[in-house]
């Protein structure tokens, strides 16, 4: 039985285009699995912890080898809470809508608090090792626009991967629901065809 820990990073809801699209991924994967248990986990609504200046001094305490003060362990415990929360899943489900042609702040807050050397990486022998590893994911970003692979534009999609990627992901499926700001017809065909996409890909996640 696996665990599938699936973290929504729009506060619209069921308005949001890319949880739509990612709760029929979900919907689908637990009728082929239907012993595993999924996690919802709206980041908008999740009690995260500030990234803040106690919690970047408790950081660089670790960093020199030093011992944290009764304030640092405060904050720092809160943030391992976190990290050790997102480690525990076995799959990955994200729901990714872009936000001025990045990822919501909300998702950038969460990111700084899971990674983390020691935690999610290392430095090692050959540089950078992730240490969250053999573990899939799969990301259903929405965008207004249409964007292709090469577009300077998408700093949504090549940033959100590149730190999953960082933190040891090699399976990363992506599904894109786009253009959602598009003439009515053209939007809702764009979002038909994700969600169709999604039923499908969740059969062998």
């Amino acid at each position: 039985m696996s665990r599938i820990l699936y973290i929504q990073a729009s506060p619209r809801k069921e308005r949001s285009k890319s949880i739509q699209v990612a709760d029929a991924f979900v919907k689908s994967y637990l009728k082929s699995h239907p012993a595993d248990t999924v996690e919802k986990l709206n980041l908008f609504e999740a009690d995260l912890p500030s990234f803040d200046g106690l919690a970047v001094q408790a950081k660089y305490t670790i960093l020199h080898g030093q011992k944290h003060t009764a304030q640092e362990r405060e904050v720092w415990d809160k943030v391992e809470k976190v990290i050790e929360h997102f480690k525990n899943a076995d799959k990955y489900v994200f729901a990714v809508p872009m936000w001025n042609f990045g990822i919501p702040w909300r998702l950038k807050q969460y990111i700084d608090i899971l990674v983390q050397p020691g935690y999610t990486f290392r430095f090692g022998q050959n540089g950078y090792e992730g240490l969250v590893r053999g573990k899939p994911a799969m990301v259903i970003y929405s965008r207004g626009g249409s964007y292709p692979a090469d577009s300077p534009f998408d700093l949504q999609k090549k940033y959100f991967e590149l730190i999953l990627s960082f933190i040891g992901f090699e399976q990363i499926g992506s599904l894109l629901a786009e253009p959602t700001l598009a003439e009515p017809a053209e939007s809702e065909k764009a979002v038909q065809r994700a969600l169709e996409q999604a039923r499908k890909a969740a059969e062998t996640f």
